[in-house]
């Protein structure tokens, strides 16, 4: 479902400041986990898309630097933050394989970092920000109403974790 912005006319305060969002395609037994967003969140309410969100500053400023000037893994640690917020799940180790950039209908800028990554442990148990969650293999997620893009990644993802070379699997769009 395709919708259309005029982002020519759309006002951006600071065309250098970005909203940082990550989300993981998880995967477990063979199928991948979606989620469904509460019909009262801003952005794709009601649609279904992968656990994530956005980056906070205290998310690393709580925590010990990693070296005197800086805290690496930030992203990746605030991910595993709201994949337990979200679903009470962990993952093992998130893998990077793919960026994308939006903005959103309020004119804020959003750069978005696509992990995927397998389940280690937990049952789902959502929190306030979703409605609903299923399991799905690849030809299964084709049948939800998912967010534009998702099921790209979760194509590509399957193809990774079946062997493919992530070096040389392309998006879809």
């Amino acid at each position: 479902m395709e919708r259309e912005i005029n982002y020519k006319n759309m006002e951006i305060k600071d065309k250098e400041l970005h909203r940082v969002v990550s989300t993981a395609i998880i995967q477990k037994d063979g199928k991948y986990l979606i989620l469904r967003r509460s019909t009262s969140k801003k952005v794709f309410p009601g649609r279904w898309t992968v656990p994530g969100g956005g980056l906070i500053v205290d998310d690393y400023t709580n925590s010990p630097k990693t070296t005197a000037d800086a805290w690496y893994f930030a992203v990746s640690n605030s991910l595993k933050r709201e994949i337990k917020e979200e679903t009470g799940l962990e993952t093992n180790q998130l893998k990077y394989p793919l960026d994308l950039a939006f903005i959103r209908p309020d004119g804020v800028p959003v750069v978005t970092l696509s992990y995927y990554g397998d389940w280690k442990a937990g049952d789902v148990q959502l929190n306030e920000e979703s409605i609903d969650y299923k399991w799905v293999t690849l030809d299964e997620a084709k049948g939800y109403d998912l967010i534009e893009g998702i099921l790209e990644e979760i194509e590509m993802t399957d193809k990774i974790l079946k062997g493919g070379d992530p070096s040389e699997i392309q998006y879809n769009y």
